[in-house]
């Protein structure tokens, strides 16, 4: 079984105990949360989709962790024009660990 979640705007393919990355969440690590906006359910190809969202479903998860992502360089340069300007930042993401999905309200 497995769902296409909306997760911070952006989309997750997501299993029992899978472990997702996602953009970083409000909330402490070993919180739990919960994501009510499925767009795809397939339980033993039977698919159900949503228009755009399936109403009464969820997905649970774990905050894991918070970590940051590789370093992203951005370097800017005008050839003959004594111009160059290098700037970087890193990512900050969540670790969530999928608990479970729930199709209907339960």
């Amino acid at each position: 079984m497995y769902a296409i979640v909306d997760i911070a705007g952006q989309q997750f393919k997501v299993e029992k105990d899978n472990e997702v990355f996602v953009h970083r969440l409000e909330g402490n690590e070993g919180d739990s949360v919960s994501f009510e906006k499925i767009m795809l359910i397939d339980d033993n190809d039977n698919v159900s989709v949503g228009k755009p969202f399936i109403e009464g479903a969820k997905v649970s998860a774990t905050i894991l962790s918070h970590v940051k992502g590789d370093k992203v360089i951005v370097f800017k340069k005008k050839r003959r024009k004594t111009y160059q300007k290098e700037n970087g930042h890193r990512q900050q993401f969540s670790k969530l660990k999928i608990e479970g999905i729930t199709v209907g309200a339960e």
